[in-house]
């Protein structure tokens, strides 16, 4: 695909994604995602608890729940219980991968990872880089 309209495409993703993340229930962050094959979205996902969870994120102090999913996690286990597969997929993704998400990244077969925020530790990035997936920061997003 010409770099144009790859371009165009992946702004068009982010928004997606962004729009996503806006139905998480968590207060501090709200990250969206949207796994993207061959210029179909075969999953989406936001941070938030497991499946019947209260939907609160944080506890009294304000400080996120250990067992809160990220939003790249639900959109893969989201694959992982359907009849698609992520191998050579994108994901778009409004913050970038922590750590522990980039292992399942890797390992679910996405070749190439967008996102708009970089997390405050990139070792995940660095990771996914090292793995040889495709890795982009893409800082501002247009609106039209």
């Amino acid at each position: 695909m010409p770099k144009q309209k790859q371009a165009k495409y992946d702004h068009a993703y982010l928004r997606m994604a962004k729009e996503w993340g806006k139905l998480s229930y968590c207060k501090r962050k709200q990250v969206g995602a949207i796994v993207v094959k061959d210029r179909m979205i075969i999953s989406d996902g936001y941070n938030g608890t497991p499946s019947g969870f209260e939907n609160f994120c944080e506890d009294e102090e304000g400080y996120t729940k250990w067992y809160v999913l990220h939003a790249e996690a639900n959109a893969i286990l989201k694959v992982a219980a359907s009849t698609q597969s992520c191998v050579g997929a994108t994901l778009y993704i409004t913050m970038s991968p922590c750590k522990e998400c980039s292992k399942l990244i890797h390992q679910s077969g996405i070749t190439r990872v967008v996102y708009v925020t970089a997390y405050k530790d990139d070792s995940g990035v660095q990771f996914l880089q090292k793995a040889g997936v495709e890795v982009e920061h893409i800082p501002t997003l247009q609106t039209s």
